[in-house]
């Protein structure tokens, strides 16, 4: 393993690994110093941002921050690594590639194509030495397109997911959601349910339900309950109607061990979905949730960075042609991303490495009700991903989950950025709500409709 330094006076930094580099490196948050990896001093915190500028893209083929014989990411991301795109920026070191990325040679063309020449710790790298605005700045310059019913990422536009929890999983409450959300003008990346059980029962009556009012209404979405893996192929096994397939994945093998997954487990749900066929745009139907700190909690993170973990997690998930990844960036608690300003900072580069690894990224721009942010936090960071050209964001009756018991964004956090950022819903979802006479979007001016439209309003007469 090499060892780097960097004299700030006649004060020498040494880093004996590449992995405690990074660890140093990375911006301060609860995380690291629960881990005891982070650095102990802004002076050395800047020491080892200055001296991973200097290390060569190259040396991250060379050394492993988690050792290839010993984990299957490692070898994922060793055996897939396409050294012809990597070539226009070989030559570069981190600080090289900040320089490059940030100019105009790193056009949207450009970017995709490099992404598959970029390991995640190259992008998790160059995310540790570069500001705010450059990871908007660079974030919005790329999209990742993905279609399965309808289309997401196109320039221009931000799709939600409308989550309808509810505790019990009774379906008028889930239905109430369901209307409420739409209403707004939620649900183009979809309509995802976090069941209360994970009951075989239970989970074929809420797929059966999400496919019935989607089908009814002829709603270009998709559906997707956010269950086990191996439920959904036991799902499409008894021909349950079934849209997106989930799973909760992380940066290392024995972190996705504790959520009871394999790359091979991963393969066979990907392959289960392709089976049905369900698709009319296009395949693209797995979903993945991630977020800083899950290795960690799982005591898996081989003393990485949980940024690190995080983007390893993109190598994961790019593998299998994901519809959408959410970084569900707040949801693991104050141990692991203190304060709103950790919250922002770790959302902004978990959407910056993903587009750069060619991940078709979304955020759940959240917080836990004893973590130090607040909905102003969520705001601005809900803000400067719509700039940053987010795929998708969180769409929750009031902001508040009554299942999972978090704050995250509303349907009209999403309303909000659509007017400020003039950004629009899914083609398909948006000619949709027009036809139904839901609203109408102009740029940032957005016409909402006078009355309830008659096709809900038939349901809800079936149901006084």
């Amino acid at each position: 393993m090499a060892r780097f330094t960097h004299t700030i006076g006649n004060m020498t930094w040494r880093f004996d690994s590449l992995r405690e580099l990074m660890a140093k490196a990375s911006p301060a948050r609860s995380g690291d110093y629960l881990a005891e990896v982070a650095a102990q001093s802004d002076a050395e915190r800047a020491a080892a941002q200055m001296a991973l500028a200097d290390v060569p893209l190259k040396h991250f083929l060379q050394e492993a921050v988690i050792p290839y014989e010993q984990d299957e990411v490692t070898r994922l991301i060793i055996d897939t690594h396409d050294t012809d795109a990597f070539a226009p920026v070989s030559d570069l070191t981190v600080g090289g590639l900040r320089d490059w990325l940030l100019g105009d040679a790193a056009d949207e063309a450009s970017l995709t194509a490099l992404a598959p020449g970029l390991t995640p710790e190259m992008a998790a790298a160059v995310s540790k030495i570069m500001r705010v605005q450059d990871l908007v700045l660079v974030a919005q310059k790329t999209r990742v397109v993905t279609k399965f019913r309808n289309t997401m990422g196109l320039r221009g536009r931000m799709s939600t997911r409308l989550q309808p929890n509810h505790p019990t999983d009774d379906p008028a409450g889930i239905a109430a959601s369901i209307l409420d959300g739409l209403l707004y003008g939620n649900g183009d990346a979809m309509i995802g349910i976090n069941p209360a059980t994970d009951s075989a029962s239970s989970i074929r009556a809420l797929v059966d339900m999400l496919d019935a009012i989607i089908q009814r209404y002829e709603i270009p979405t998709q559906s997707c309950v956010l269950t086990h893996v191996t439920s959904s192929i036991a799902a499409i096994e008894r021909g349950a109607p079934l849209d997106l397939v989930f799973q909760s994945i992380a940066g290392t093998e024995a972190a996705n061990a504790s959520f009871g997954v394999t790359l091979k487990v991963l393969q066979e749900g990907y392959e289960a979905g392709l089976s049905l066929k369900r698709g009319t745009l296009g395949n693209n139907l797995m979903y993945f949730e991630t977020g800083q700190g899950s290795a960690l909690s799982a005591n898996a993170n081989h003393n990485v960075d949980q940024q690190t973990c995080e983007t390893r997690a993109y190598a994961v998930a790019r593998h299998f042609n994901p519809f959408l990844v959410n970084t569900v960036v707040g949801f693991i608690g104050p141990e692991y991303l203190y304060n709103g300003k950790q919250i922002i900072r770790a959302g902004l580069e978990d959407h910056f490495c993903g587009k750069l690894l060619g991940v078709p990224m979304g955020c759940d721009i959240c917080y836990t009700n004893h973590a130090e942010a607040d909905q102003d936090d969520m705001d601005t960071l809900l803000t400067l991903l719509g700039t940053a050209g987010i795929n998708f964001i969180m769409g929750i009756p009031g902001s508040d989950d009554v299942m999972l018991n978090y704050q995250t964004t509303s349907f009209h956090d999403a309303l909000y950025a659509r007017k400020v950022l003039g950004l629009h819903a899914a083609p398909e979802f948006e000619a949709w709500l027009a036809r139904m006479g839901i609203f109408q979007q102009q740029g940032g001016r957005l016409s909402m409709g006078n009355e309830l439209p008659p096709a809900f309003r038939q349901a809800l007469a079936q149901l006084a």
